[in-house]
C-alpha cells in the first residue's frame, strides 16, 4: 500500500491504476484527499465539503473493484463547482440568492461522472453566478491562489469563474474538478493556476443543471493535473442530453486514446491579431517557445488572422450580461432561495428586496448592462449589431481553419494578480479574458496549458483552440506541448502552516 501522503500526488490516471492494481484502496484514497482538504481552509476553495457522502461513494467504487467491475472513473475523488446543481446537496452558484438551496436533481454532466464511479469530495467556490475573472465575486469570499511570487506572500487570485476548481486541481486538494467557461472561466484559472484546463465545442457536454450566466456561450469542462487526466474526464463528462436542447448529438470519442505522441502533419495556425499592446515579453517568449515545440514535434507553423478579434470583448460584455439579465431574472425569492420581505410587503417589494440582498454587485452590473442593451431603442444599436459581430467572428475561424488544423495562443494577458489589485477597474479586469473569448463566441473548444514559469516564480499558460468537435486533435497536440513544455513546478505547501 502506498503511504497515504503520497495519494493526493498522483495524477488521475496513475490513481486509476493504482486502484486497479489493489495498490491502494478508494476509501484510502478518498481519505487522503479529505485530510488535505482540512489542511486549506485558507485557500478557500470549498462552499460545501461533503466527507461522509465521499466515504460512501469510495465504498461504493472497492466494491465493484474488488468483484472486478471497475467503471472508467472508479474511486478517482473529483470536485465539482457549485454551479452544477448536485441531488440533495448544497448548491449556490457562489451567491447569496441561493442559500439552502439542495436540488432534488443531478445535473446530468455530474450524473454521467457519478455513473462513472467518480467520488465527490465537495462543491467549490466560484465567481458568483460564474461571473468574474479573479474569483472575488463570490458570497462566500475570495479563493486563493496557492501560488505566492517569489519573496511575496502577497495573497493572488486564482483566475475566474472557475477559481476554486482551478485553485483545488493545484493545491492537490481533488484530484480533478469540473468547470464552466462562458469567456475563458476554465481556461484562465487554469493559466493561472499552472493546471491544464479544457472548454469542449458548445453543446458537447449538456447544460442541464448548470445555473446559467449565458446560455448560448456557457460550456462545462474538466480542469485537471495532466492533458490525460482532462481527456479521461471529458469523455465521462461529454453526451447527448434530449433534455438540453442545445446538446450536439455525435459520438463521444475515447479521448484517451486520441492521445498518439506526435503532431506529425499538423498544422498550426498562429493569429497575428493576438499580439496585443502591452503583452508582456515573458509571454511572448513562452508563444514563441511553444511555436518551436509545435516545428519539433513535426507540425508546420502558419501565419493566419482573425481580423474580427478585436470585437470580440466589446461584443461578449453585450451578448453575455443581455443573457445573463434574462436568466437571471428567475431569482425572484418566490420558488426556491433567499427571500428578504418586510410584513408589509407587497410581491414587487419582495422581488426588489431579495435581488438587492441577494445578488453581489457585479451580478447587479451585468444584469443592469444585459437589460439596457435589450431595452426599446438600444437592442439594434447593441444586442444585434453584437449579434452581428459574433457571425463575423465566427467565419474568421472558419477560413482560419480551411487553412490550418489548431490555433495557438496565450490563454491571459498577464500572470495570476493580487487579491484587490483589479477591484475597482473593470476594463483590465475584463481585459484578462482577451484571449479566451474568441473561441466562446465562435463555440470552438480550446485548451490551456502551463507553459513555464515567468521571473517572479509564476504559472503562464498557452493555448490551443481546435476545430468543432475536434476535441482529439486538441488532446493529441496538447500532451505533446505539455511534455515538452516539461512542467513539473509546484506552488510550495504554505496554507498547511497558516
Amino acid at each position: 500500500m502506498t503511504e497515504n501522503k503520497d495519494l493526493t500526488d498522483l495524477t488521475l490516471i496513475q490513481a486509476r491504476d493504482g486502484l486497479r492494481s489493489k495498490a491502494f484502496t478508494a476509501r484510502e484514497l478518498t481519505q487522503s484527499y479529505l485530510s488535505a482538504i482540512d489542511a486549506a481552509d485558507a485557500l478557500n476553495c470549498f462552499i460545501t465539503k461533503t466527507p461522509d457522502k465521499a466515504l460512501d461513494m469510495a465504498d461504493g467504487a472497492d466494491d465493484r473493484l474488488a468483484k472486478g467491475e471497475a467503471r472508467p472513473l472508479d474511486g478517482l475523488p473529483i470536485g465539482v463547482k457549485d454551479l452544477f446543481c448536485t441531488r440533495d446537496v448544497l448548491t449556490t452558484a457562489g451567491s447569496h440568492i441561493l442559500d439552502g438551496f439542495t436540488p432534488r436533481y443531478e445535473s446530468t454532466v455530474t450524473e454521467h461522472l457519478w455513473r462513472d464511479g467518480a467520488v465527490l469530495l465537495g462543491k467549490l467556490n466560484m465567481d458568483e453566478f460564474a461571473m468574474g475573472s479573479s474569483n472575488e465575486n463570490s458570497f462566500y469570499g475570495p479563493v486563493v491562489n496557492p501560488w505566492r511570487r517569489a519573496g511575496d506572500d502577497a495573497k493572488l487570485v486564482p483566475g475566474g469563474s472557475s477559481g476554486g476548481s482551478a485553485a483545488a486541481v493545484a493545491a492537490h486538494l481533488v484530484a480533478g474538478a469540473t468547470g464552466t467557461d462562458t469567456g475563458g472561466s476554465i481556461r484562465q484559472p487554469a493559466a493561472f493556476t499552472g493546471v491544464i484546463g479544457m472548454k469542449p465545442t458548445y453543446g458537447r457536454c449538456s447544460r442541464w443543471g448548470i445555473a446559467a450566466f449565458a446560455s448560448s456561450l456557457d460550456q462545462a469542462g474538466p480542469l485537471a493535473r495532466s492533458v490525460k487526466d482532462a481527456a479521461l474526464l471529458l469523455t465521462s463528462m461529454a453526451g447527448h442530453d434530449a433534455k438540453d436542447s442545445t446538446s450536439i448529438n455525435a459520438p463521444v470519442p475515447d479521448f484517451e486514446s486520441a492521445m498518439t505522441g506526435d503532431m506529425k502533419g499538423l498544422r498550426v495556425g498562429i493569429p497575428k491579431e493576438y499580439r496585443v499592446d502591452n503583452m508582456p515579453e515573458e509571454i511572448d517568449g513562452f508563444w514563441r517557445r511553444g511555436m518551436e515545440w509545435c516545428r519539433a514535434a513535426g507540425a508546420e507553423i502558419v501565419d493566419i488572422s482573425l481580423p474580427h478579434t478585436r470585437y470580440a470583448l466589446p461584443a461578449y460584455y453585450i451578448v453575455a450580461p443581455a443573457e445573463a439579465s434574462s436568466n437571471l431574472a428567475r431569482y425572484d425569492g418566490v420558488r426556491y432561495g433567499l427571500r428578504v420581505r418586510d410584513e408589509t410587503d407587497d410581491i414587487t417589494q419582495m422581488y426588489e428586496r431579495t435581488r438587492a440582498e441577494g445578488f453581489g454587485d457585479e451580478v447587479k452590473r451585468r444584469v443592469l448592462m444585459g437589460t439596457y442593451v435589450l431595452s426599446a431603442g438600444y437592442y439594434d444599436a447593441y444586442y444585434l449589431k453584437a449579434q452581428k459581430v459574433r457571425t463575423l467572428i465566427a467565419r474568421d475561424f472558419d477560413a482560419a481553419f480551411g487553412k490550418v488544423d489548431l490555433i495557438l495562443t496565450p490563454t491571459a494577458p498577464g500572470p495570476a494578480f493580487a487579491i484587490g489589485d483589479k477591484a475597482d477597474d473593470l476594463l483590465a479586469m475584463y481585459l484578462n479574458d482577451v484571449f479566451t473569448v474568441p473561441a466562446n463566441l465562435a463555440g470552438l473548444p480550446g485548451l490551456s496549458f502551463p507553459a513555464g514559469l515567468n521571473a517572479q516564480g509564476l504559472p503562464l499558460g498557452l493555448q490551443l483552440i481546435g476545430k468543432a468537435l475536434d476535441e482529439e486533435t486538441l488532446f493529441r497536440a496538447g500532451g505533446v506541448l505539455e511534455e515538452a513544455a516539461g512542467f513539473d513546478a509546484a506552488p510550495t505547501r504554505w496554507w498547511r502552516d497558516v
